[in-house]
């Protein structure tokens, strides 16, 4: 007798909620997608709404007020609980190759240099100084020249051909082909 009388009250809960959506959930969703700013979190509002309506039955009398105004309430509540929560936890990680993530991660960074400066090694001193004052230092050509005391045309010589066999010693390297074109073309 007991599951006769859930069963019957589960299927009234059903049409209740049903009901609710049938005559709110349209401006529901287009206020909480709004309050959100997209539509997924706004559904996922919409139905945490209607869960908390169904929990409390009582309130969706008329004679307490309006039931639509009653689920914009709850609907405003959840999305600035949801906006608040958010902001406590740090910011998610992308997910999919596809997505841009939140903050880049430095470590393509850490491995192209590490891999720059094993290449480095493979040059020879005259080279590793000229690109050493250029690139690592900032200077420009005529710079670099009165630094290392020679003429302007050598170090652009010795930049062309350094650069070059740079790229070739990144190409022998394992992690290289990734970054061979990138800065030094």
């Amino acid at each position: 007798m007991a599951s006769w009388t859930r069963r019957r009250e589960g299927s009234a809960d059903e049409v209740l909620i049903r009901q609710l959506y049938n005559e709110h959930g349209g401006a529901l969703l287009a206020y909480a997608t709004r309050l959100m700013g997209d539509r997924a979190l706004g559904e996922d509002v919409v139905q945490e709404t209607l869960i908390r309506a169904w929990r409390n039955p009582d309130a969706l009398t008329n004679d307490k007020g309006s039931v639509r105004g009653y689920l914009f309430t709850i609907t405003r509540n959840i999305a600035i609980d949801r906006h608040r929560a958010r902001q406590a936890r740090p910011a998610e990680v992308a997910e999919t190759p596809s997505s841009t993530p939140v903050a880049r991660d430095h470590a393509d960074q850490v491995v192209d240099s590490m891999v720059v400066l094993g290449a480095m090694e493979k040059l020879s001193d005259e080279h590793q100084q000229v690109l050493r004052q250029i690139y690592f230092q900032g200077r420009t050509v005529e710079e670099a020249a009165e630094t290392l005391g020679v003429p302007a045309g050598t170090v652009k010589s010795r930049s062309y051909y350094a650069l070059r066999r740079l790229r070739e010693a990144i190409a022998e390297q394992p992690a290289g082909p990734r970054i061979v074109a990138e800065g030094a073309a």
